[in-house]
């Protein structure tokens, strides 16, 4: 006859241990989430949350690198008008060939109208004037035979007219300079020219002349246009 007392020990040495812990549950693969959702609806997140912005922004412009526009978009452009020979440049844009820097414009009228390509302009500054025309008036209207000019003007809206036998219609070409422009004109001896303000304020020029000029000689001729 079996001995029960010594299945029950059987029975007892053969049951398979259990494992440490067996009763704790294991971590839910969503704890993580959930952890950091609960930390940032804390208010202790949010200077860790600014920094972090801060970084990320400071890595955006650290590496992003835009491309230079164009050299065309560089320059302001430069309107010619050739039955007037005359060049007109933006006079608050710069680079412009007139103005190297934000502090204005700077030019030699000779060597300005010599790289614009204006033919016929004083080849050297022999006599040199300055000058302003109020609202409403006039200067010019007049052709020296013995002396080239070139002439910068700038400060108001101006219009410029300058004999030309090319233009066939009007015997004239003219130009009109706004008032936030400058313009550099050539004009060849023997040729009429006249500056008429069309502005509310001052137009300012200079005139640069190859030789002298003697305002009562019979050198120049007075009131060519009698439309002026």
């Amino acid at each position: 006859m079996a001995n029960p007392r010594r299945g029950i020990a059987l029975q007892i040495h053969t049951q398979t241990p259990p494992l440490a812990g067996a009763g704790a549950v294991a971590p839910s693969s969503s704890s993580l989430p959930s952890s950091l959702a609960h930390f940032l609806k804390r208010p202790a997140s949010f200077p860790f949350l600014l920094s972090l912005f801060v970084l990320l922004t400071w890595i955006s412009l650290r590496f992003h690198h835009p491309s230079p526009p164009p050299a065309s978009e560089l320059r302001p452009p430069v309107v010619r008008e050739p039955q007037a020979n005359l060049v007109r440049y933006p006079a608050a844009l710069y680079p412009t060939p007139i103005a190297a820097d934000g502090r204005g414009w700077l030019l030699d009228p000779i060597a300005a109208a010599r790289d614009a390509g204006l033919p016929g302009g004083a080849l050297v500054c022999l006599s040199l004037h300055v000058g302003q025309i109020q609202p409403g008036g006039l200067r010019g209207n007049h052709r020296h035979h013995t002396c080239n000019e070139t002439f910068v003007i700038w400060g108001a809206k101006t219009k410029f007219r300058l004999e030309n036998a090319d233009a066939k219609d009007k015997g004239y070409g003219e130009a009109t300079i706004s008032a936030d422009e400058v313009a550099i004109v050539a004009s060849t001896r023997s040729t009429a020219h006249a500056l008429i303000n069309m502005d509310v304020r001052p137009t300012f020029f200079l005139g640069c002349q190859d030789t002298p000029i003697n305002p009562n000689s019979s050198n120049t001729d007075y009131k060519v246009w009698k439309d002026l």
